[in-house]
């Protein structure tokens, strides 16, 4: 796929952007190098090849680096809320915008 000179200039127009003749054919010869890429990359045959969650998994031995889910700070709900207008059973009121 290659975009020509009317394709960037719509794309210009969508964006809300005026560029100049020169930007034009600069942005047309970067999209369209881009593009070049992708159509390499695809060509690729990857048949059997298991998707990576993450690319330095092909150069060493990961897992994912998360942290355990324990609450880390005391439950201060109670005392959070006391400076609101109105709470009730634990949550916060507020005035019904939406008719």
């Amino acid at each position: 796929m290659s975009l020509t000179p009317q394709d960037i200039a719509r794309i210009a127009n969508l964006a809300r952007l005026e560029l100049q003749p020169e930007e034009s054919e600069r942005m047309l010869t970067q999209i369209n190098g881009f593009f070049g890429i992708v159509q390499a990359m695809q060509a690729v045959d990857t048949t059997g090849i298991e998707p990576m969650a993450h690319p330095v998994a092909a150069i060493q031995d990961i897992t994912l680096r998360l942290r355990p889910d324990v609450a880390s700070e005391p439950n201060q709900r109670d005392l959070n809320q006391q400076s609101a207008p109105a709470v009730e059973r634990g949550l916060f009121l507020v005035p019904k915008v939406i008719e």
